[in-house]
């Protein structure tokens, strides 16, 4: 029960991101906005790696294994904070429903997974209630595929980060998780640096507001730092696909930030949509047998 209710606290972290991200995302260009949190997660990560792993740089092909996974991610959050510029958190939030059910495709490409029948059950679930949110119920909006610029960022970006744990399973070779995470983070500064390194010295850092500066602190500490040792600790007990499910409860959560921001309550077609998407996290919770080794974190 306790792993559960830690795992509902990791969730409720995840889904202010989303909330935090709309609030800044026009105070800075996505791209340096991006690096900045990716900077500064790993320069607070750094002690704790340093003191027992120690801080020698990895062998170049290494490297190139954590900058193909940071690839993936940096994509994925340089694309988020240029959706919100256009969309809702709320949007954002059911979208990513999806990154479970479409990294199971991946693994199932990649790494020969079978999805089984709970997972796709799961899938399908949580499809039907994006497209009916981000469609709002409208069957001539689905038709017609009329989707806003926002939607459409945030959805690729979700095709990008739905690689990242098939990506990590690929590619991991027994090193800790938390060391590889790091490196991770290093590379993505990396990735950023070239996507958006020209663009520091365009940034008139003295009209940066205190509440941007705040956010891209709050995203670094809580819902990259914190969310991870969370997801972590979890998966030693309940396994991956089980610790994935819970990204079912962003929808849910991100309505109940709205409210407590003073943001009026959606409508009830919306709420519709995302009653479609709860079901599919009991779906998946009842599937998984318990994690054997091979889900285990190894952090000596």
């Amino acid at each position: 029960m306790a792993i559960h209710l830690l795992m509902i606290l990791c969730a409720t972290l995840v889904s202010t991101s989303f909330t935090v991200g709309d609030a800044i995302a026009n105070g800075m260009d996505p791209a340096v906005l991006t690096l900045l949190r990716f900077f500064l997660a790993a320069l607070l990560f750094a002690p704790w790696i340093r003191r027992k792993f120690g801080l020698a740089l990895p062998r170049p092909a290494d490297l190139g294994r954590y900058a193909m996974i940071s690839g993936a991610l940096v994509g994925f959050f340089w694309l988020m904070f240029q959706a919100l510029r256009s969309t809702s958190a709320l949007n954002t939030s059911v979208l990513f429903t999806l990154v479970p059910g479409i990294s199971g495709l991946y693994s199932a490409v990649l790494l020969r997974e079978r999805l089984g029948r709970n997972r796709l059950l799961a899938l399908a679930l949580a499809t039907a209630g994006a497209i009916w949110v981000i469609f709002r119920g409208d069957i001539t909006l689905l038709v017609n595929l009329k989707m806003n610029q926002g939607d459409l960022l945030f959805f690729i970006g979700c095709l990008l980060m739905a690689l990242y744990t098939p990506l990590v399973k690929l590619l991991h070779r027994g090193e800790s998780m938390a060391f590889m995470t790091f490196w991770i983070l290093v590379t993505g500064c990396g990735w950023l640096l070239i996507l958006g390194g020209n663009r520091l010295f365009q940034v008139e850092w003295s009209q940066i507001s205190l509440s941007v500066w705040a956010g891209i602190v709050y995203l670094a500490v809580f819902c990259t730092i914190i969310t991870f040792f969370l997801s972590q600790y979890a998966v030693l007990f309940i396994g991956p696909t089980r610790v994935m499910a819970y990204s079912y409860l962003y929808p849910p959560l991100v309505i109940g930030l709205e409210l407590l921001s003073g943001h009026p309550l959606p409508s009830l077609r919306t709420l519709a949509g995302i009653l479609l998407i709860i079901p599919a996290m009991v779906v998946v919770q009842r599937q998984d047998r318990p994690p054997g080794p091979e889900s285990q974190d190894r952090t000596g």
